[in-house]
């Protein structure tokens, strides 16, 4: 692209300005020329007395013409040795409108804008390969402007854990995303949900995606909700400073980090109140004692608390733990609101996997999808980002794709049980075998061996890869596989059932019959299982038993469809307004 030269013609802006001042000297000459037939001495004193009339107003109105029509701001880009950088370009953004211009530094390494309009805008610099930090201002009185400095640095503008590049491209997507979340319906009227069996299977891949924590968080380990300063000291000492002055706003706080770092949380919430009680200024006590309070299940007095806070100082962070508690006590407009915010003010990984996730759970499936899309590009190594837009790919009927994703997500981390297994389920789910799962399902069984759904999931995949082509040698792997996960797991009730299906496509009735009756005690609302177990008993002529198993059959279609709408009505789903659906509602 060839970049438009940053100089303008700003004397353009003058034009109106000149051509009222010839205008106006037209007419004087016309004046004086009338005065000079009349005599010369009469011409001097009235072209003297003209002069010394009209200069004040010539001078004024020149004044005038020349002065700009809004604010202008300068300022420079160098690095950080303090190198003066040219050819970089300069964005100015209008918090209002959203409206950007751009220039380029010249030479020197300066810049210009003018005509800026009253109000808030940010400034940044970006040469590519490196940026500034977004600058804040606000422009109150025309004419020029205090001097702008901006400093290109690689790590400019970005917090712990963002993404190395396109951080100011982030924050305008999550400034301005192409959608807003406008209200909330009942899950039974929003419609399109799908078939039951793909709807389950896209909400157990959601419940796996959201299982998977921060990259720097190892499987299984919990972790503490804040990072701890200064809780270095033994209990005991801290209790007996309590002991001794039991108004003792440190020791009080300290023995909260304590109690928190150690997740003894309504301990922790015990001292930090009384650290508060002390001193209610204190913003970190009253933070820690508000992620205390979250961890120790009490949500009301915790967003109470982090609400105080939000009054005081405004925090992607806090924002986020609002979007929680919101979620939390059945407030999701508010949660995904709180998420967006914190996205927009801190792009972090962790925000746009807030919320996104909270997009994905409340059925807003295509704009979950373009914040996971958002997030992924800007951190391509998040295992936990890959797999929430494949639980979102998948319930979008974009199965292939989701594959693909979470097939990524288990190369990046290949020793996380979650993606393996949300991987199995989109095997089973999906109309057909899927792209890389086969491979990757082989490596999961390869790595834990001993996992019975490592087992079961690859044993399905390689039956499903089959299709209508039938290998006596890969189906006895296949039986091996599912035999070996019920000998790891007999409650593995899903194998079971898969077992009894092999012997009955053998005509092994009575073998069918026995994993059937397996499958159903240890999950007695496996309903397929109760209704293979009619047929097979059909087939050994024991009628009584398999209307009894059809009966089963019925009536638990029945309880789950219920226990299913059930739980969907109490996940609310979202209204989104798209821009134009926007403007027709503002339209009157």
């Amino acid at each position: 692209m060839i970049r438009k030269s940053p100089r303008r013609v700003e004397e353009n802006s003058t034009l109106p300005g000149l051509y009222s001042r010839i205008d106006g000297s037209r007419a004087l000459v016309r004046l004086i020329a009338s005065w000079i037939s009349q005599g010369l001495e009469f011409a001097f004193l009235n072209i003297l007395a003209v002069t010394l009339l009209w200069a004040p107003q010539l001078a004024s109105q020149e004044a005038q013409s020349a002065k700009p029509a809004g604010a202008i701001l300068r300022g420079t880009v160098h690095d950080r040795s303090g190198k003066l950088m040219g050819d970089v370009r300069v964005v100015l953004r209008e918090e209002s409108s959203g409206a950007s211009r751009e220039t380029s530094s010249d030479s020197a390494g300066g810049f210009t804008f003018t005509g800026v309009a009253m109000g808030a805008f940010t400034l940044a610099a970006d040469s590519g390969r490196l940026r500034s930090v977004v600058v804040s201002r606000i422009v109150s009185a025309a004419g020029e402007q205090p001097a702008i400095d901006l400093i290109l640095d690689a790590s400019s503008g970005q917090t712990s854990g963002s993404a190395p590049e396109d951080a100011d491209h982030a924050m305008q997507f999550a400034d301005r995303p192409g959608f807003t979340i406008a209200s909330v319906i009942d899950w039974t009227a929003a419609g399109g949900h799908g078939s039951d069996a793909n709807l389950r299977a896209s909400e157990a891949l959601t419940q796996e995606a959201l299982k998977l924590g921060p990259e720097d968080t190892k499987p299984g380990a919990v972790e503490p909700p804040v990072a701890m300063n200064g809780a270095k000291d033994s209990e005991s000492t801290l209790r007996a400073a309590i002991e001794k002055n039991p108004k003792d706003f440190a020791a009080n706080h300290r023995l909260g980090l304590f109690y928190l770092q150690a997740h003894r949380y309504q301990d922790a919430v015990h001292s930090l109140q009384a650290a508060y009680q002390v001193n209610p200024a204190g913003f970190d006590n009253e933070y820690y004692l508000a992620r205390a309070l979250q961890m120790a299940g009490d949500a009301v007095q915790a967003r109470n608390h982090v609400r105080l806070l939000l009054a005081l100082r405004q925090t992607a962070d806090l924002h986020r733990i609002e979007g929680e508690l919101d979620e939390e006590l059945d407030d999701p407009l508010s949660a995904v609101h709180e998420f967006q915010e914190a996205a927009s003010e801190d792009p972090i990984e962790e925000n746009y996997f807030a919320w996104g996730s909270e997009l994905l759970i409340h059925g807003a499936i295509p704009q979950a999808k373009e914040v996971f899309n958002e997030g992924a590009r800007l951190y391509p190594q998040s295992a936990r980002m890959l797999a929430a837009r494949g639980a979102a790919l998948f319930a979008g009927n974009h199965y292939d794709e989701a594959a693909l994703d979470l097939c990524k997500a288990s190369d990046l981390s290949p020793e996380i049980v979650e993606p393996y297994l949300s991987i199995g389920k989109i095997e089973i789910a999906a109309p057909s075998p899927l792209p890389c799962v086969l491979e990757k399902l082989t490596r999961f069984e390869k790595l834990q061996p001993q996992n019975p759904l490592a087992n079961y999931y690859y044993a399905m995949a390689l039956w499903k890869q089959q299709g209508q082509v039938t290998d006596v040698q890969t189906m006895e792997r296949v039986k091996d596989l599912l035999t070996q996960a019920v000998i790891l797991d007999p409650k593995c009730a899903d194998a079971n059932l898969e077992l009894g299906i092999l012997n009955a496509n053998q005509k092994q009735w009575e073998q069918a019959i026995s994993h059937y009756l397996s499958a159903i005690q240890a999950n007695p609302k496996l309903n397929e299982a109760h209704y293979r177990l009619g047929v097979a008993y059909m087939r050994t002529d024991q009628n009584a038993k398999a209307q009894e198993q059809f009966q089963l059959h019925t009536a638990i279609a029945r309880e789950l469809a219920s226990e299913a709408e059930q739980q969907r009505k109490e996940v609310k789903q979202f209204v989104v307004a798209l821009p134009e659906q926007a403007d027709k509602n503002q339209t009157p």
